[in-house]
């Protein structure tokens, strides 16, 4: 029986029609696996997954393999795109019981749910043997299997949350980058060896820190104070962070990692130098990295991070938007059965493609020095190039005979959380570089999530074709979206997304609480698991836990509401725990508690829409880097947006009013003024 057939995952999709006896993760699985008296075989990925794959061709459509499954277990396939809850909870019985995990990851567990025995690829033979085995085990010792998985969910329950503390201070912060710093590869960028994957999060908080301390030391300097040991101190913590983050982001950009020809970033590269990529590429890294390329050339007027944050916008646009408006989530690493074999070159293709002269050219230019297999290479451009009309030439030939290649799969089903990423970014970059049809896409996307994964405050995770999925969104879909919806509200003034996201914050407020300041991963009300998921630390992308924290204070910031601030505060707590050793895992914790610290700023705009006036001190206003600074736009006082309130234009001219904690200075005019307002201001 094919269960998979009406499936929203491309992922289960790609196994609809496997001779293995598919169930969807759901409570028909465990009522069959009670029924028959036999355990569960869970198998998690996603479709983008290079090893997810090899294992489908060597097993999952392997008819001998197929049958000792069929026979012996229950086979549940799950998305962990769709499932992130049930990927959480069994991801962490396979790290505790192997002491790694990784996709696929493949689970046996009771008819209960309860994992007994964990593991991830498994060759053909391998996992045939392993089937006997679990087999033999269940059949021959069931009390001794049973009791094994029961011990295995206590002692997961029996784990204690990751502690809190108080707010971060600017002490808290200067040590997170002391201790970034200690890990930071000062030849390669980045932070570790290899693999190495894009710190976009941890990126983010360095620019933030980096603007805060050079905004203070100009006001320090405009007051004419004298600068002592502490502030020279803030200062050289100031230059680190910027240093970190410029040399990373110059290096990932000139790498292997990031699509020289047509944008856009692969998922991590396998080496420390950023050369050979895993081929995938994620929305998410896409979004985050395109934002944090923006706020890159926001801060310093970087060449570089214009032309790739434009670039990554425009990738998004081409290769990601579905028909609908939504972005998709992936694209596979593999073609023709081939990792890579869309992306890489020999130097024999390239002069086919551009002849003798340009060829050579190309292939010093890009590095083609046999970096992957068969002779092939992943393009660099370490340098930029010396004839960028050259470069333009045959940049467009390899494209266009790139294009007659077999392309990646895409998954394109939409993923509220990471669509509330893409909309972030896209909103900022079309404001920032003057491209409306930037801000249009990322309006597109909110109304399709808005209006398809919506009803009252529940959010769905996903939809694919118009069609919404059935799981619930978890906590990083609210707070991301919430995080994506108020960044729209600030470029555009509309006063919908402002709404929205205030309805999505007080839903985490009130069904993802934990009691204690902070938040679990799925709602009171969602599927019960054997365990109740709450990492509050980044992985891939924000935690939900520290994406709550940044969308709470920037809300908090635009009404003035104490209970959104002191949830924002009490979240951010985990970061001063982990600021000293662990500070690549609460990058975006320590990016909203550096919000938090400096204010956040607050700027109200007012005046008619379309006033060449209005609009140029809106793009003042989104210009500066000061950390977390928020933007309410309106025609004048409103009664929706609270910062508005009472703020009008000024002897009938558009005005300006830069505050914090709602307590504002003096309304200005000009741009210019309101730059001085907004130095005085930090």
């Amino acid at each position: 029986m094919n269960r998979l057939k009406d499936a929203t995952s491309p992922y289960l999709l790609q196994h609809a029609d496997n001779p293995v006896e598919w169930f969807p993760w759901g409570d028909e699985a465990f009522a069959e696996a009670r029924r028959r008296n036999v355990p569960l075989l869970i198998s998690v990925g996603y479709s983008a997954c290079h090893w997810c794959h090899v294992m489908a061709h060597e097993s999952f459509e392997d008819e001998g393999t197929a049958a000792l499954m069929n026979e012996h277990f229950v086979n549940v396939k799950v998305d962990r795109e769709e499932r992130p809850d049930v990927d959480a909870v069994y991801m962490s019985a396979t790290q505790a019981m192997n002491g790694h995990g990784g996709w696929p990851m493949t689970v046996f567990a009771t008819p209960e749910g309860h994992p007994f025995y964990t593991g991830t690829y498994f060759p053909r033979q391998q996992f045939q043997r392993l089937l006997t085995g679990v087999t033999n085990a269940w059949t021959g010792d069931r009390a001794a299997v049973l009791e094994q998985g029961s011990k295995i969910v206590e002692a997961l329950n029996e784990r204690s949350a990751l502690p809190s503390g108080p707010l971060p201070t600017p002490d808290t912060l200067a040590r997170a980058v002391r201790g970034l710093a200690g890990s930071f590869d000062a030849e390669r960028g980045g932070f570790g060896g290899a693999p190495k994957f894009p710190p976009s999060m941890a990126l983010e908080f360095l620019l933030r820190h980096a603007a805060a301390q050079a905004v203070g030391a100009a006001r320090d300097d405009a007051a004419g104070e004298d600068s002592g040991a502490e502030a020279a101190e803030a200062g050289a913590t100031g230059e680190a962070a910027a240093a970190m983050a410029v040399h990373t982001l110059e290096a990932m950009a000139r790498g292997g990692i990031y699509d020289q020809l047509a944008g856009g970033f692969a998922r991590y590269s396998v080496d420390a130098d950023w050369v050979v990529p895993h081929f995938e590429k994620m929305l998410y890294d896409n979004a985050l990295l395109l934002r944090v390329y923006a706020h890159w050339w926001r801060a310093t007027g970087s060449v570089l991070g214009r032309r790739i944050a434009l670039e990554t916008a425009d990738w998004l646009l081409a290769e990601m938007r579905t028909p609908e408006g939504g972005f998709a989530s992936a694209l596979d690493a593999d073609s023709e059965g081939e990792e890579g074999k869309f992306y890489v070159w020999s130097p024999e293709e390239l002069r086919e493609v551009l002849g003798e002269e340009d060829g050579d050219w190309a292939i010093g230019l890009f590095e083609v020095t046999g970096t992957f297999e068969h002779g092939t290479s992943v393009l660099q451009l370490l340098e930029d190039p010396d004839d960028p009309e050259r470069f333009a030439r045959v940049r467009s030939a390899l494209l266009a005979a790139r294009a007659g290649r077999v392309r990646p799969g895409r998954d394109d089903k939409v993923v509220a959380a990471w669509n509330g990423l893409a909309v972030a970014a896209l909103a900022e970059a079309g404001a920032l570089f003057d491209r409306p049809d930037l801000v249009e896409a990322a309006r597109r996307a909110a109304t399709l999530v808005d209006e398809l994964h919506l009803d009252g405050d529940r959010l769905l995770r996903t939809s694919r074709d118009g069609r919404a999925g059935a799981n619930a969104g978890v906590l990083e879909d609210y707070a991301d979206l919430a995080e994506g919806l108020l960044a729209l509200y600030g470029v555009t003034g509309e006063v919908r997304w402002f709404r929205r996201a205030g309805t999505l914050l007080d839903a985490i407020l009130e069904r993802f609480s934990d009691g204690a300041g902070g938040f679990y991963d799925t709602a009171e009300d969602s599927e019960s698991l054997f365990q109740r998921p709450q990492d509050p630390t980044d992985n891939a992308t924000p935690s939900g836990q520290f994406a709550a924290a940044g969308a709470l204070l920037s809300y908090a910031a635009l009404t003035g509401s104490a209970r959104h601030r002191e949830a924002a505060e009490a979240a951010l707590g985990t970061v001063t725990v982990l600021a000293d050793r662990h500070a690549r895992f609460a990058g975006w914790g320590l990016a909203a508690a550096q919000a938090a610290v400096s204010g956040p700023v607050e700027v109200a705009v007012v005046g008619p829409a379309g006033d060449p006036a209005t609009a140029a001190l809106h793009r003042t206003a989104l210009l500066s880097p000061l950390p977390g600074l928020v933007v309410a736009l309106g025609e004048g006082d409103s009664d929706e947006v609270p910062l508005l309130q009472g703020r009008g234009p000024v002897g009938g001219e558009p005005a300006a009013y830069v505050c914090r904690g709602f307590t504002c200075r003096m309304p200005v005019t000009t741009p210019a003024a309101l730059l001085a307002e907004l130095a005085a201001g930090a």
